[in-house]
């Protein structure tokens, strides 16, 4: 059985697809950019968001901005919130994709482990999102 797509491809479903095989192709990079993040910023609760808009880059979200997005749609956003306030930095990695007027969690347990990886790829918070950013520029076009 194919389980292809026989239908042309909307732009929501484009960035969605762009942003999978982003994520795919460089686990260990976001994973080593996510504990990175965390070591800063354990004290604050949130995540870190790959807004598409106007050119695809790296944005904190803070818990409390994603809370008060759930609140402006009716609490539709509680699971992400779910996710957000109880994942676990040391195993798993959680991001938010933020295309026009939509979002996409991204949720994945890296191997090896987030610390591992940021350990192994020995490069700091900046050097990483540079790298980063530049890899979702040439991978995600609109």
């Amino acid at each position: 059985m194919m389980f292809g797509n026989t239908q042309p491809e909307s732009p929501d479903n484009k960035w969605r697809r762009q942003l999978d095989q982003f994520v795919k192709a460089h686990q260990q990079e976001l994973a080593a950019l996510s504990w990175g993040l965390w070591l800063e910023n354990e004290d604050r609760k949130g995540t870190i968001g790959i807004a598409l808009q106007p050119k695809p880059h790296f944005v904190y979200c803070p818990k409390d901005a994603i809370e008060k997005l759930n609140s402006s749609v009716e609490n539709r956003l509680q699971e992400v919130l779910g996710i957000v306030e109880h994942y676990q930095p040391e195993v798993e990695v959680v991001m938010i994709g933020i295309g026009k007027d939509q979002i996409k969690l991204i949720h994945f347990e890296p191997q090896p482990a987030p610390p591992t990886c940021f350990e192994q790829i020995g490069k700091d918070v900046d050097t990483l999102l540079d790298i980063l950013e530049q890899r979702l520029g040439e991978q995600i076009q609109a």
